[in-house]
């Protein structure tokens, strides 16, 4: 059952309201109702979410929450004079008083990327997505000297999704190779990572989390199996201290929390925001 409606209204997609809204709303121990509302870049429109808002705060019999990043003033002026919720304008709050710190206006651009067709970062962005979409799993050796990051770790340690959000969230052209059997024979990295060794970050995990995680995959297989996890795992990590490859452990720490850490550590040239 929850315990609060809460909207999203924005005159773009509306991820930063969202993302903004529920890092607040974290602190709290509730279970809201999401209503997203992007595109609202209308009067008219403006006027539908004020109706289902209100509708909601008399079904309900309490006021939504609301959080808005509306650049269009017409469109949060119905909210703001209409809208029975508690209204809470990121715009407003920030922009507004920076705009008078800073003697500038902004240029109240809808969205972190308002016309994509002109948008260097957005180039970038995609760029960078393509990259590490080639590059993953080790599926290919070229072009790893314009490579941000590369990460190492064995099968299902988190290398796929991380690398994938350097990309989208930070435009980092990010590579990842599997640590294998054959690795460890040699008792050394794969050849085509040694050039660039600046670049490698290595994730681990527990071996209980990663048979937990493998056995999802393949149920009752040996590459599943806690013993042969274990000792991936332990060979991994002793392959990693040899070589002075910087690493964390992924059992219990968000992609966010990794991807933070990689980029404390190896601090990249480039970075999109």
């Amino acid at each position: 059952m929850h315990t609060r409606t809460v909207f999203f209204i924005s005159d773009g997609t509306g991820i930063t309201a969202e993302t903004f809204g529920n890092a607040v709303l974290a602190q709290f121990e509730m279970k809201p109702r999401h209503v997203r509302l992007p595109f609202t870049d209308t009067v008219d429109k403006a006027h539908q979410a004020v109706r289902q808002i209100n509708h909601t705060a008399e079904l309900e019999g309490v006021r939504p929450i609301v959080f808005t990043t509306l650049a269009n003033m017409e469109v949060l002026e119905v909210i703001e004079t209409g809208c029975k919720g508690m209204l809470l304008d990121m715009f407003g709050t920030f922009v507004r008083p920076l705009e008078i710190e800073l003697a500038v206006k902004s240029n109240h651009r809808i969205g972190r990327f308002s016309d994509v067709s002109k948008s260097k970062e957005y180039d970038a962005r995609i760029a960078a997505i393509d990259f590490s979409l080639a590059h993953d799993d080790g599926q290919s050796n070229r072009d790893l000297e314009g490579a941000d990051v590369i990460l190492v770790g064995v099968s299902r340690s988190g290398k796929t999704p991380t690398s994938l959000y350097l990309a989208m969230q930070h435009g980092l052209k990010a590579a990842n190779y599997p640590l294998i059997p054959e690795d460890f024979e040699r008792r050394q990295l794969p050849p085509a990572l040694m050039p660039h060794r600046k670049k490698i970050f290595g994730l681990t995990i527990q071996p209980e989390r990663l048979s937990q995680i493998r056995n999802e995959r393949r149920p009752d297989s040996r590459y599943a199996s806690l013993e042969n996890c274990r000792n991936e795992v332990s060979e991994a990590e002793a392959m990693m201290r040899r070589a002075g490859i910087r690493w964390l452990s992924t059992t219990t720490k968000s992609i966010e929390e990794i991807a933070t850490t990689i980029l404390q550590e190896l601090k990249p040239e480039r970075l999109v925001y």
